[in-house]
């Protein structure tokens, strides 16, 4: 198992105390391809940032890697983010005056265990892993949305974490770059053997992965 859930509980206390996630537990293994579905305000992109260590107000237990993360300051966390967990977001956040280069070493340059010829090496490695080596020298700014969202995915495997999160990776691109960013996830999770969580209302989408997590109104379904 790389991720364990266990009886996972959250409050919001603005206006009023509202339970937004309300006993979510499960396991998913290494190499798995997951989804988490569900209306808008079930639930699942506050679950996303909780398994991602990003929130860390939240009641359960949480298990990354065979490690129990919960309690740990905020240094720590950062620190197995950057290890073992590669976030992809809906927009890129690319630095847009920065090259496609540079925008794809800067979590491994901020990682520090590596030299920047040895990371700007295996920055190269990722975009051409992704049909992208010809742009490595393009301000991100000169790219396509989807050729952006591409970048981006290299920029969250550079230090080869074992999960890839992503919140609604696709939902600004058109169907055919959705289909090539789909067919990426897919091979890194079966091929790499890395495990792919990712939130998304595209129900070919989620049809598509290993797994699908619904959830409804806090809970799963």
């Amino acid at each position: 198992m790389i991720l364990q859930v266990e009886n996972i509980e959250k409050k919001f206390y603005d206006p009023i105390e509202f339970k937004v996630l309300n006993g979510i537990s499960f396991d998913i293994e290494r190499g798995e391809f997951v989804t988490l579905v569900g209306k808008s305000g079930c639930g699942k992109s506050t679950l996303l940032y909780i398994l991602s260590t990003m929130d860390t107000e939240y009641s359960g237990r949480l298990v990354i890697d065979g490690e129990d993360v919960v309690g740990y300051d905020q240094n720590r966390l950062s620190a197995i983010r950057n290890e073992k967990i590669g976030f992809v977001f809906q927009f890129h956040y690319l630095l847009t005056d920065f090259t496609c280069l540079k925008n794809i070493m800067i979590p491994a340059l901020r990682l520090g265990k590596l030299t920047e010829e040895e990371i700007e090496f295996r920055a190269m490695e990722k975009l051409r892993m992704l049909g992208m080596e010809d742009q490595a020298l393009k301000p991100a700014s000169k790219l396509s949305g989807g050729q952006q969202q591409r970048v981006a995915i290299a920029r969250a495997l550079i230090n080869d974490p074992l999960i890839i999160m992503g919140d609604e990776p696709t939902g600004n691109l058109d169907s055919k770059n959705t289909q090539i960013v789909f067919d990426i996830l897919q091979e890194l999770a079966h091929v790499n053997k890395q495990t792919i969580i990712a939130v998304t209302h595209d129900n070919d989408f989620a049809r598509a992965s290993d797994r699908t997590i619904e959830m409804m109104d806090g809970r799963m379904v």
